[in-house]
């Protein structure tokens, strides 16, 4: 695999930091500023919405522009954005902030996506998107634990200026290890990447991700009540648990690359599946404390496999535009983020016990194989015609040797 792609490892390490550690930090946000925790909640609610209008907008804008002039200034933004969030004077500073931050985020991982597939060979692009994908596993895993402890301990400001060094080293590596004349995207401009995400297989491949990682976020947003009163464990072990979702969402991740470039809609299928027994066993899992940690293992593993077959299924769907269509499914997965911590609280709210947020995700999972399946089922249908030509004009004897030799 190119060096280029652990430039882009970096850049989604910072950008997986960023959004999550925010989480981790919200009581001293909320201390410093003068302002309640829910209200402080809203910085989360301001990433997310930042990259559901930085994704395609940014995308769509930049369609003519060389892929790797386009990536460095998404880390530009990226760098100020958070440089600006560290030092934000008031609330609404850093509100503003944070959707600036939010921006270059789908974006960046959608023209990653196209670039990191045009690095390798056809075999090895779903590896190639699961070792760009890996900097925002990995950052579950080290970079959120470490940003929260520094912010806890340096101030929350601090953790900020640390993001934007990781983007800075993120600029370095994409200016050293890209090469220049890596492609551009598509010739039509605006008006042709928009009109490439018209076809019915593209929007059915967006909400197969947003079904599909809406199940994920259905149980994963509520996790800590999950593992504090089901399961028993102790506040100070939650960031524990938490870094062991992130060690199965990078062995998921991993695994759902190499599957991929062998039978991606079956690695699909065979993750969401896996992913619906998962949350389906999920009150059973959280009855004692060894089995809720393989619970949430688990949990990281079978949502993260399907990451990877997603990505490449919508450039696929939409191969005159994929930067758009592989930034519009970041959007979709911020939409399942969203949609599924919705859906989570709509059943906790109706009483139906704290684990019930997993159950509820086990019907998202189940409307991600559906229309997965609708889309296995249009892809058959309009393919079908194309082979029985294809067969046909084979089968059409030449007129003589020299004409078969020209056919």
């Amino acid at each position: 695999m190119p060096l280029a792609l652990l430039a882009l490892a970096v850049g989604a390490f910072g950008i997986g930091t960023t959004e999550f550690a925010m989480m981790g930090l919200l009581p001293d946000v909320a201390d410093d500023l003068g302002t309640s925790i829910p209200s402080a909640g809203h910085l989360v609610s301001a990433y997310a919405l930042g990259v559901v209008v930085g994704a395609p907008l940014l995308a769509a804008v930049t369609a003519r522009m060389p892929r790797r002039r386009v990536l460095i200034g998404l880390m530009v933004l990226f760098v100020a954005g958070n440089a600006l969030s560290a030092a934000a004077p008031d609330h609404g500073w850093l509100l503003a902030a944070r959707f600036l931050s939010g921006l270059p985020h789908g974006a960046f991982f959608g023209v990653g996506a196209v670039v990191a597939t045009g690095l390798v060979a056809p075999e090895r692009k779903a590896r190639s998107v699961s070792l760009m994908f890996l900097g925002l596993t990995v950052a579950n895993i080290v970079g959120v634990p470490a940003a929260t402890l520094m912010g806890q301990h340096l101030g929350w400001r601090a953790t900020f200026l640390a993001v934007s060094a990781i983007g800075l080293v993120a600029i370095a590596a994409l200016a050293l290890l890209l090469p220049d004349d890596h492609g551009r995207g598509a010739n039509g401009g605006l008006r042709g990447e928009v009109a490439a995400l018209r076809g019915l297989p593209v929007w059915l491949a967006l909400g197969t991700t947003v079904a599909g990682f809406g199940a994920l976020f259905s149980a994963y947003s509520y996790i800590t009540p999950m593992l504090t009163e089901a399961a028993g464990y102790g506040d100070a072990s939650v960031t524990v648990l938490l870094a062991l979702f992130g060690v199965g969402a990078t062995a998921g991740n991993l695994l759902g690359g190499r599957l991929a470039d062998h039978a991606l809609r079956g690695t699909l299928f065979g993750g969401l599946i896996a992913l619906g027994v998962v949350l389906a066993l999920f009150p059973l899992l959280m009855r004692a404390e060894w089995s809720a940690a393989v619970g949430v293992t688990l949990l990281g593993t079978a949502a993260f496999t399907t990451g990877s077959p997603l990505q490449l299924m919508v450039m696929e769907k939409a191969a005159a535009a994929p930067s758009l269509a592989s930034s519009a499914n970041q959007a979709a997965f911020n939409l399942a983020n969203a949609g599924g911590a919705w859906v989570g609280g709509l059943v906790l709210a109706a009483g139906f016990g704290v684990t019930s947020p997993a159950v509820a995700g086990v019907g998202l999972a189940v409307l991600g194989i559906l229309v997965a399946g609708v889309s296995y089922g249009v892809d058959r249908r309009r393919s079908t015609p194309l082979a029985t030509g294809r067969l046909i004009a084979t089968h059409v004897p030449p007129a003589s040797k020299t004409e078969a030799r020209t056919l």
